[in-house]
């Protein structure tokens, strides 16, 4: 599946960075794209191309100064975080006096996990987040909801098949992925953190409650909850302060970024078990939130909810430039206006604020509050 946008960002990004970094989930379409992106350079041998889990590439890469210095043009290196030794030795390449190397990097983690190594490129990398498939890739939005974007789960023959693969998946995430960035957290204790995360999904995350039913402290519980951020499995959305003279919520609210893995974590095996789930509504918000943030391409430095002691609260705020969009997500058959979306109408001095539901007709609540049906704004 041809996925154009990100092709466009990588030549864009090239005009300006001799190096592109292309951060996401594993399995989520970074190698396929950067094939795409190769096969435009007519030039492009195989020599110049190192996929770090395949062990004979990794033998080529011992002597990475001797591998590297002869090669020229566009140069791929796959799943980078597995030798993260790297990242300086690439400053030094591309700062060579004439240097033509173009650095296309691949890594499964995110730049707060590989932070260390990947300041020294800064000023010389361009980094470009790779998302599972979005309701703008796919024809069927219903599937795409209760499988997730990951193209082995959406494309699978049946929802069984998807299952299985989502179910590996996690196995293989948890008990090979993380060990190889480096982290030493036994598989079954991060699997049990992260099924208890789905009673959070969409709430705020408390981590002293959670550090006393999983039996501990509030540090190796953000450390954990850290860990699955850094591997974009989940999403912390930060709180907004307008009004420092207001209470105002300070913990996070936390959100799984694939619907599907949600799903096979949360035990539901079909869209029939999904429907009368007592946690449809909250996987659906989520879903729809994840949604518009890939719509606006809005990055976690812009995307915020809003939420005061005395009840008044937005799901989502997104800021770009000049501009405050809110967001209410309601899995209702008619939302209407309330007083909490008045409140951060005129607090927030919002520009609009859309309550996105999952129906198909569109309406206007006032001047600047309107509901509209999540398949149709997705695709304004």
């Amino acid at each position: 599946m041809d996925r154009p946008h990100f092709l466009s960002l990588i030549n864009r990004y090239f005009k300006t960075h001799p190096i592109v970094v292309l951060l996401g989930p594993r399995q989520c379409g970074k190698t396929t794209i950067a094939r795409m992106f190769s096969k435009e350079n007519t030039h492009f041998p195989r020599e110049n191309y190192f996929d770090l889990e395949n062990t004979t590439d990794i033998q080529r890469l011992s002597e990475p100064m001797l591998a590297l210095n002869p090669l020229k043009g566009l140069i791929i290196i796959d799943e980078i975080q597995r030798i993260k030794e790297l990242f300086p030795l690439l400053r030094v390449l591309v700062d060579q006096e004439n240097s033509d190397k173009k650095f296309l990097i691949l890594g499964s983690a995110s730049r707060e996990l590989i932070k260390q190594s990947s300041e020294s490129l800064a000023g010389r990398a361009a980094f470009i987040e790779i998302t599972p498939f979005n309701s703008g890739e796919v024809d069927n939005m219903e599937k795409l909801w209760f499988r997730g974007g990951f193209p082995k789960a959406y494309l699978a023959n049946s929802d069984l098949e998807s299952q299985d693969w989502r179910e590996f998946y996690i196995k293989t995430f948890l008990e090979q992925d993380i060990p190889n960035l480096g982290i030493a957290i036994p598989a079954q204790s991060l699997r049990k953190f992260w099924m208890m995360l789905t009673h959070y999904h969409g709430n705020l995350f408390n981590a002293s409650e959670l550090g006393r039913a999983f039996g501990a402290s509030d540090v190796t519980i953000k450390k954990y909850l850290d860990i699955l951020t850094g591997t974009f499995m989940i999403r912390q959305l930060q709180p907004w302060h307008e009004n420092v003279l207001k209470r105002q919520v300070k913990a996070p609210k936390i959100y799984f970024r694939d619907s599907g893995i949600f799903h096979s974590v949360l035990g539901v095996d079909g869209m029939s078990n999904l429907r009368i789930h007592p946690k449809i509504g909250a996987s659906w918000e989520g879903f729809a939130l994840e949604e518009v943030v890939r719509l606006y391409q809005a990055s976690s430095a812009d995307c915020y909810f809003w939420s005061t002691y005395s009840g008044a609260e937005i799901d989502l705020l997104i800021i770009q430039k000049t501009k405050k969009i809110g967001f209410e997500f309601k899995f209702s058959d008619a939302p209407s206006i309330t007083k909490s979306m008045q409140i951060a109408l005129i607090d927030l001095k919002l520009d609009e604020l859309n309550v996105i539901y999952p129906g198909d007709v569109n309406y206007a609540l006032s001047e600047k509050i309107s509901v509209k049906g999540l398949k149709a704004f997705l695709k304004k």
